[in-house]
């Protein structure tokens, strides 16, 4: 039986080449993004469908969950990875506009989505959901001088991430019989970085991999490409 898995923000970066893999994987995969133009160029290069949405606007999450159960009338994996890193800069610059817009994208976004397709999702036999984390929202691993996450400040987008990881667990607590969980893709060289890290192939191993386990695998768990982190 074919998985159907819906990636928001999979027109580029992390998402693309979770859409990639998955694809490769044998995955029916639609790929959600903003922008018409470039995400149905994105999905005609992987041979996934577009879905037009914009995770900040409720009529557009809405208007995706109808295409979808109109199209597929299914959806066995959902990619929470749409995300922004907002304002960077002296910390005393940083308004509540600034806060507002990142948690409206990488957190409320999530709960939007997830809201708008869990009856797509309870209709599969094997649901589950990923959201994209970052260990810049990990006390334990921004703490830690040995890490990465220790030697950079992003007081916006690490809030907001340690908030996507807590309701990650909330979720897995909360929805019974849904594998929801977190993935941190690792300092990755995208544009949020600067192209600084390691491979998108290599940020994505951790989404591929919790976007493809089994009827027994974990719910709750926060991990990277080498297993679990201390959160």
């Amino acid at each position: 039986m074919t998985t159907t898995t819906f990636i928001t923000g999979a027109n580029k970066s992390l998402g693309l080449e979770t859409a990639r893999r998955l694809v490769e994987a044998g995955h029916t995969v639609l790929l959600g993004a903003r922008d018409r133009e470039r995400g149905q160029a994105a999905a005609d290069s992987l041979g996934a469908r577009f879905v037009q949405i914009d995770v900040t606007d409720d009529d557009s999450v809405r208007a995706a969950a109808e295409d979808v159960a109109a199209h597929e009338g299914t959806i066995d994996v959902l990619v929470n990875n749409a995300g922004v890193l907002g304002k960077v800069g002296p910390v005393e610059d940083y308004t509540a506009a600034d806060m507002t817009a990142v948690l409206d994208v990488n957190v409320v976004g999530i709960v939007r989505v997830t809201h708008a397709f869990l009856p797509l999702l309870r209709t599969s036999p094997n649901p589950v959901i990923v959201n994209v984390s970052s260990g810049m929202g990990s006390f334990g691993m921004t703490q830690d001088p040995a890490r990465i996450e220790s030697q950079y400040a992003l007081p916006l987008y690490s809030a907001s991430k340690a908030a996507v990881t807590m309701l990650t667990t909330q979720y897995a607590k909360e929805l019974k019989g849904i594998k929801v969980n977190a993935a941190d893709p690792g300092q990755t060289a995208t544009d949020f970085t600067g192209g600084l890290g390691h491979s998108v192939t290599e940020g994505a191993d951790p989404i591929v991999t919790l976007a493809t386990i089994d009827p027994n695998g974990p719910t709750g768990q926060f991990i990277d490409h080498s297993g679990n982190l201390p959160w």
